[in-house]
């Protein structure tokens, strides 16, 4: 299944892209009883939002030794994390705002896993059976605030930092996947998700150690070596095999 967020005449609502072009809108609890209605609208008539709205975006860092090596930082043995606030989601075609005490605002490329089920104390053999799909993100990053504070919040919070889509994408292997970032269709990133540190199922069990996640939360998953800056006028692209590409431009 593709399933995204969507805007029809005013209304708002989850639906799952089929292959014939048409967006049909799911029913019942959307993250534990997903029902499709028999109807569905042109894709070209709907808007594609975010594709959900999570109550926290819990990301990794330094997942991929050559970026850890990039920022000059040892590589963790354990998953290194923090949060961004839901109000940085945007979805595809959105533009990504640096903000005026930022001059040094960063694209990061990465895989994004949607959360199912609540899930707790869950081991990795467990964790599929708790995801929902993947979806392309950018991990939007003022990095010379990071560097300036000493610590994340500030720089990976702004509004817009987050851009999520075009759509969750269900029955996938998280962990045998490309990722290319584009700045300005120039290739800046390139990876397989084969070299992560510590993979998908491994980080979902981690993180549900520390904090109960929630239906709809999202896991970003870290981003390999070739971060760049991004500049007013800009366009990224984060394209992800078998998962989709998402594009933002860039405005001050």
């Amino acid at each position: 299944m593709r399933i995204g967020r969507f805007s029809y005449k005013e209304q708002v609502f989850t639906g799952n892209l089929s292959d014939d072009g048409k967006v049909y809108p799911l029913t019942g609890e959307i993250y534990r009883d997903i029902k499709t209605a028999p109807y569905g609208y042109p894709l070209e008539e709907v808007k594609v939002l975010a594709p959900c709205r999570p109550s926290k975006i819990v990301c990794v860092g330094l997942n991929y030794r050559d970026h850890a090596e990039e920022l000059g930082l040892p590589v963790p043995d354990e998953p290194v994390l923090f949060l961004k606030p839901p109000t940085t989601v945007i979805g595809p075609g959105e533009a990504v705002v640096i903000p005026p005490q930022s001059k040094q605002v960063d694209f990061e490329g990465e895989l994004a896993v949607v959360i199912r089920y609540r899930a707790k104390d869950i081991t990795a053999e467990e964790a599929p059976y708790y995801i929902l799909g993947y979806t392309p993100a950018n991990d939007v990053t003022a990095r010379d605030l990071q560097k300036k504070d000493g610590q994340w919040t500030r720089a990976k919070s702004f509004d817009t930092f987050c851009p999520l889509g075009p759509y969750i994408v269900t029955n996938v292997d998280p962990n045998n996947l490309t990722i290319n970032t584009y700045l300005n269709g120039v290739l800046k990133q390139h990876v397989s998700t084969s070299s992560f540190i510590f993979n998908v199922y491994t980080l979902v069990s981690f993180i549900s150690k520390v904090m109960t996640l929630l239906p709809g939360d999202v896991i970003l998953t870290g981003t390999p070596a070739g971060v760049g800056t991004m500049l007013d006028g800009d366009k990224v692209e984060v394209e992800i095999e078998n998962v989709g590409r998402l594009a933002n431009p860039v405005i001050e």
